[in-house]
């Protein structure tokens, strides 16, 4: 642009003054003590008092900030339990299989309505539940045994299910060597073979010791 140029006349560039009395009337005074500089930055008043914020000049709120310590006043251990619950938001919780209602009570353990109940008692008119919590106490349990692939096809080689018990296991064994004994067959060489399978898986399970 030239200088003497009309349009460069034209521009007129606002005095620091002008500049300064703008910004002062948009922010309030800087709250640091001794400075009357604008504060368009916030600082938090500390603990206790959140929400609350002191109007700071960019220099005082850097010195403010460089020396903020929100734990100020707290021993380790309020320090530590407040980092613990700060994972939570703050907020209350409970071990799994405890409701939150019941959290700190002694009456679910020993109410009026019997133990373990916490004084309430369903409704069961025709007592179902009852009946159903007999037949759970009565019936023995049933671990289930975790077999191999070779005892697996040991016991479907004597055409057993995997959950076979011994006497069963002798039993259907001498079923089947009776049945496919050369003797009993004419000396047929294919009994011979399925009676060699059959000692082989049984001969297994007993190694195993499912027999």
């Amino acid at each position: 642009m030239k200088l003497n140029s009309k349009y460069f006349d034209s521009i007129r560039v606002a005095p620091k003054r002008e500049a300064d009395k703008g910004a002062e009337e948009k922010h309030p005074r800087c709250q640091w003590k001794g400075c009357d500089r604008p504060a368009p930055h916030r600082a938090p008043k500390g603990r206790g008092r959140d929400g609350e914020y002191f109007a700071f000049c960019v220099d005082h709120v850097r010195e403010y900030n460089a020396a903020y310590n929100y734990f100020d006043g707290m021993s380790d251990a309020e320090v530590s339990d407040f980092q613990k619950d700060a994972m939570t938001g703050h907020r209350p919780t409970w071990k799994v299989g405890v409701n939150s209602w019941a959290h700190g009570t002694s009456a679910r353990q020993s109410g009026a309505g019997g133990a373990g109940t916490g004084g309430f008692r369903a409704h069961d008119p025709h007592g179902l539940f009852a009946e159903r919590a007999r037949q759970a106490r009565e019936e023995p349990i049933v671990s289930r045994r975790v077999l191999k692939p070779i005892e697996k096809k040991s016991l479907e080689a004597l055409h057993l299910p995997e959950t076979a018990s011994k006497p069963e296991i002798k039993a259907r064994f001498k079923e089947l060597v009776k049945r496919h004994h050369p003797d009993s067959n004419g000396g047929d060489t294919r009994s011979a073979d399925t009676l060699r399978e059959i000692i082989q898986a049984y001969n297994y399970l007993k190694k195993a010791g499912l027999v």
